[in-house]
């Protein structure tokens, strides 16, 4: 019988991806994981085709997300995100405000909401993950859905915790700050307009002077705050500190 059970969203490409190539070669893990794009991983990856700005698309898809069982683990790993349009206010498309919300705080919020639904009786270890960001503390120009849809994750993140310590329902919760990783992601802000951006040389540095941690790394760095999540007192966490 599967012992573990992983959730994890945006497996088509760079930290998603790697840290499901990672979980399936365990086969005590059952993975289920979440993007647009399929990814075929092996018998114990299971694959669930939804476009996360579609808020409806993946309510209809939950009992699909959270199947039940007598599970030693089940972990939750909210890790697509989205940058969305890196420019000022005043030059936003208004439907891209709307889906870069939707798709870093909204759609977290509707798998965290199941997530206790479905297993908050569960004795096992459970543990949800957000992945969450630096810029959450900071004012970035050309960010603003960025920085704002993140702060609001970790906000999310801490109440959540708090409601499970207070209804006992023995969740762990994290808000992990990932540092600078080698993803797409930081190909669309190398890509953005100086005029719209006004940090693209220091993004731009950080690729050409190997300053990027790999998707790899940072994938192993998460596994290890699941697997000593004893020992990780704070809900708000930053790999770069461990």
């Amino acid at each position: 019988m599967t012992k573990n059970l992983y959730i994890v969203t945006g497996t088509s490409k760079g930290l998603g991806r790697a840290l499901v190539e990672m979980l399936v070669e365990n086969p005590d893990n059952q993975v289920v994981g979440i993007s647009r794009s399929a990814v075929s991983s092996g018998d114990n990856y299971q694959h669930v085709a939804i476009d996360l700005s579609n808020i409806q698309e993946l309510v209809y898809a939950l009992p699909e997300i959270m199947p039940k069982g007598n599970y030693d683990k089940v972990i939750l790993i909210n890790n697509a995100g989205w940058i969305g349009e890196i420019c000022p206010m005043g030059k936003l498309d208004p439907l891209g405000i709307e889906a870069i919300h939707a798709i870093n705080v909204v759609a977290p919020a509707v798998l965290m909401n199941a997530f206790v639904n479905t297993f908050k009786d569960v004795n096992a270890t459970k543990i949800v993950v957000n992945i969450s960001s630096g810029a959450a503390r900071k004012a970035v120009d050309g960010w603003s859905g960025y920085c704002a849809s993140k702060a609001a994750l970790n906000q999310m993140t801490l109440v959540a915790e708090e409601e499970s310590k207070l209804h006992g329902y023995g969740i762990r919760y994290f808000a992990l700050s990932p540092g600078i990783v080698d993803t797409p992601m930081q190909e669309n802000i190398r890509n953005a307009s100086a005029e719209d951006f006004s940090q693209i040389k220091k993004f731009k540095a950080f690729k050409s002077e190997n300053q990027l941690s790999t998707p790899e790394d940072t994938a192993k760095k998460l596994i290890l705050l699941i697997e000593n999540e004893n020992k990780f007192q704070e809900v708000l966490q930053d790999v770069r500190e461990f």
